[in-house]
């Protein structure tokens, strides 16, 4: 009968330790919680004041078409635009003209599944075809997708 006795009493003491571990590890959880999302809003507040954030968007690195015609040759550089036209080749690769409002380029890549009026980023170096005819000279700069 002591053995008996002595875990009813134990019982109510274990349920007391249970429920205040329990309530502890959830005031941790919430408070663990809390600071999370308040050092998630501080931060971007922060980054918006002090920082540019137009830098961190999508696509930052994309030079706009008009402004390739100062960058040198063999330059590399990220292309965003409408697909105008396509052009295929006898070899595997394909040339597209794109737009984007700004001004065209073609771009010469090994994708073929591009249709006109896709919008596309392509990365590639910037070069130049030279063509000389009757003593004036007709190049064009264009793009080699890497």
């Amino acid at each position: 009968m002591t053995k008996f006795a002595q875990q009813v009493i134990l019982m109510p003491q274990m349920k007391n330790c249970y429920l205040l571990w329990y309530k502890r590890r959830s005031i941790i959880y919430r408070g663990g919680l809390t600071c999370f999302v308040l050092g998630g809003i501080i931060s971007c507040n922060h980054l918006t004041h002090n920082l540019n954030a137009n830098a961190f968007r999508l696509g930052a690195n994309i030079t706009p078409i008009q402004q390739l015609k100062e960058k040198p040759n063999q330059t590399t550089v990220y292309v965003q635009g409408k697909v105008e036209k396509q052009v295929p080749l006898l070899t595997e690769r394909r040339v597209y003209l794109i737009n984007d409002s700004t001004d065209k380029i073609w771009i010469l890549t090994n994708q073929t599944n591009l249709k006109v009026g896709d919008q596309i980023v392509i990365k590639g170096k910037l070069k130049y075809q030279s063509i000389p005819i009757n003593g004036k000279e007709f190049g064009e700069m264009y793009i080699e997708e890497q």
